[in-house]
């Protein structure tokens, strides 16, 4: 019997509000807009990836003041890699704190309260791969009322598919793997998920996607729609 739901964060319950993770609502209040539009997208790419490479070896970050220590160091690295738009020196400050410190730099599907609403008789937790400044977002936009619990990879040290993210989950609303359902838009995870017993469903919001992990990933359950999770 069900009793509770593990639920992903980004590209699941929520998506950035740029459309692109490491860049924030007022990103262009720090960056000269027209000279980044000049940039080739490889060369932004590029440089979001060194920055993201330090950020990546950062195992354990359990505060948001952590966490902006950290984003400073990921900015500067993004600048350095792109010469042509720093033009101040607390340029990579002011992009970590608009980062960290901006609860509204996420954005919830608008399928994401209903599917809560109609399902708070269920214990339930957020499994992220993420940092501390998620909870802000989650308190900001009143969304933290429909969770027990929300397990962050920075405040564990290890990132799904890691047994440690779903075991925790597992601990703090003590429920066993058969009585959960996972939801994740990545399928390494919900594989690993599936390994420990766990029913997991793989939401694929673009239909492209959504075609390619029907055929691709048949021993999951595919779908494009949190409101496409019934009869528990």
């Amino acid at each position: 019997m069900i009793k509770g739901i593990l639920l992903d964060s980004g590209r699941v319950l929520n998506h950035s509000a740029s459309g692109h993770w490491f860049i924030t609502p007022n990103f262009f209040d720090h960056v000269n807009q027209k000279t980044f539009e000049s940039l080739s997208k490889k060369q932004i790419r590029d440089a979001f990836i060194q920055g993201l490479m330090y950020i990546d070896k950062q195992k354990v970050i359990l505060d948001k003041d952590t966490e902006y220590k950290h984003f400073i160091r990921c900015y500067e690295i993004f600048l350095d890699a792109l010469p042509v738009l720093k033009d101040r020196d607390n340029q990579a400050e002011d992009l970590a704190r608009e980062l960290v410190y901006n609860p509204e730099k996420y954005v919830f599907y608008k399928d994401a309260r209903p599917f809560l609403e109609a399902n708070k008789s269920y214990k339930m937790a957020v499994v992220s791969d993420a940092w501390p400044s998620l909870r802000d977002v989650f308190m900001h936009a009143d969304y933290t009322k429909y969770f027990d619990s929300m397990v962050i990879s920075s405040e564990i040290g290890v990132c799904k598919p890691s047994s440690m993210m779903y075991q925790q989950a597992l601990t703090d609303l003590n429920l066993k793997p058969d009585e959960v359902i996972f939801v994740d838009d990545r399928p390494k995870n919900c594989l690993g998920a599936e390994k420990l017993g766990i029913k997991s469903y793989l939401l694929s919001r673009h239909w492209s996607n959504y075609l390619v992990h029907k055929f691709k990933y048949r021993q999951l359950t595919v779908i494009n729609s949190l409101i496409k999770i019934t009869n528990l």
